[in-house]
């Protein structure tokens, strides 16, 4: 291995150290492992270690085609210790900047599309519901009205009309209408024992 692939190796597993930091770091800031019950604890970590350890010899194979050597581990462990004293709260709050505007522009985007989605189609919503009850009751105002304007001049009709039916016919109609009556609360009652 030459002395560049080497130089190239501690950069990048320096580097890579300082990534771990970085990335546990993280990784206990959205894990908040008191809340967690222990079997999700557990397979998170063996998760997160199974994609580092993947990443780290994904970067050893582009830089030296994954020769391991000593010096790497050392290299990884300079990395993470610089992270550890010169980056850490540096990037913690990098961190917790990047979450608190995160939240803020979700919290931004669902009021945006509450205020100019949801809320204009709950007023047309509303709106159409206030015209369409309108047109009813106007319709059923109109219906009522047509009805009155051609019962009653029907119904004047029919009672001029009966004073100069015979007796007789008057007494065979009304007696028509009570067994009428009686059959229609005979078919009722029959109709709700068939159904129960």
């Amino acid at each position: 291995m030459s002395l560049t692939i080497q130089l190239n190796t501690m950069i990048a597993m320096v580097i890579m150290g300082a990534w771990l930091g970085a990335a546990l770091d993280t990784y206990g800031r959205f894990l908040k492992r008191p809340k967690r019950a222990t079997w999700v604890l557990f397979i998170n970590d063996i998760l997160f270690w199974m994609v580092q350890a993947l990443l780290f010899f994904y970067v050893l194979l582009l830089v030296n085609e994954g020769q391991l050597r000593f010096y790497i581990i050392l290299a990884i462990l300079c990395g993470y210790a610089a992270y550890q004293s010169l980056f850490k709260n540096i990037y913690l709050k990098v961190l917790e900047l990047l979450i608190k505007s995160s939240i803020w522009t979700y919290r931004f985007v669902y009021r945006l599309i509450i205020i100019l989605v949801v809320q204009p189609i709950k007023w047309l919503i509303q709106l159409l519901i206030v015209l369409i009850l309108f047109m009813g009751n106007v319709l059923w105002k109109i219906l009522k009205l047509t009805f009155l304007i051609v019962y009653t001049p029907i119904k004047w009709i029919f009672q001029v009309l009966w004073r100069f039916v015979p007796q007789k016919v008057k007494i065979f109609f009304i007696s028509m209408a009570g067994i009428l009556v009686r059959k229609k609360n005979t078919i009722v009652k029959w109709w709700k024992k068939f159904r129960e």
